[in-house]
């Protein structure tokens, strides 16, 4: 009689509604890389997340197309102030609304020298490494996660201070918890360290291996080992020559030390977490 009585309770809904239907049948997670380290991640229950959103970068074709499309975002994760991460957050929370979540030194960095929307910040939506917060009423969790990298910001044009290169806190990952959805660790700008081993239960890992100014292939697939994910994704290589870390190089590093688990995606595509 329940049973029945719910057929047809979810029936006329979603007669009524059909975007009640879609979401009561959506039960993926979708991950879309943009290419560098930014990325794009929609809950079961329909909400945007970015990290690190440069969407325009030079290694995606389909830039300025990616960007028009982010009509809705909710939260946006900043790792550091480098500008090939902070990317366009600017134009995307101006338009969407999206809030910051970062670490407290770079979320008052950003608005006083990126201009980021100062009403779109709090201090809800900050913490330090260690520390966990609960964002959009429980959908998801975020820990930060430290990262061995530089944590400058460049001051944006127009600004009363000289331009020039300035402290913006330290550099984070983030351990990102999907309600129903996937564990996914997405390392930052980072050098390969022992405590990665301890952070925690990962169903993805977004890891940085073009070298130079992050770990390369050999030593991210050493972090992978100690991370031990279910799926890896490369990320921030090839977006400039002296990027030289390739995903070949990467599945080769780890195919050497007895793992498997890449996933390569190209910018603008996107796979769904089940």
């Amino acid at each position: 009689m329940v049973r029945t009585l719910f057929i047809i309770v979810f029936t006329l809904m979603s007669a009524v509604s059909p975007a009640f239907a879609a979401s009561a049948a959506k039960t993926d997670t979708e991950i879309t890389y943009y290419g560098h380290s930014a990325f794009k991640i929609v809950t079961p229950g329909g909400k945007v997340l970015l990290v690190d959103p440069w969407i325009t970068n030079q290694d995606n074709p389909n830039g300025e197309k990616d960007l028009e499309s982010l009509t809705r975002v909710d939260l946006i994760l900043l790792t550091h102030g480098h500008g090939d991460h902070v990317g366009n957050m600017v134009q995307i929370s101006k338009r969407t609304g999206a809030k910051l979540v970062t670490t407290p030194e770079l979320m008052k960095a950003a608005v006083l020298l990126s201009y980021y929307p100062v009403e779109n910040t709090g201090n809800t939506l900050t913490g330090g490494f260690g520390g966990e917060i609960s964002l959009l009423d429980g959908e998801v969790t975020v820990r930060f996660v430290p990262a061995v990298h530089g944590g400058s910001m460049e001051i944006a044009e127009g600004s009363i201070m000289p331009r020039s290169l300035v402290y913006a806190g330290w550099p984070s990952g983030f351990y990102i918890t999907i309600k129903n959805g996937p564990k996914i660790y997405h390392t930052g700008d980072t050098d390969l360290f022992s405590d990665m081993a301890l952070v925690g239960d990962v169903d993805i890992m977004m890891a940085c291996i073009g070298g130079k100014f992050t770990m390369g292939p050999k030593r991210a697939a050493q972090a992978v080992r100690l991370v031990k994910p279910r799926m890896v994704i490369p990320m921030h290589y090839a977006t400039w020559e002296v990027l030289t870390g390739t995903t070949e190089q990467f599945d080769n590093a780890l195919r050497s030390l007895g793992l498997k688990g890449m996933k390569r995606l190209n910018p603008s595509e996107s796979l769904q977490w089940k």
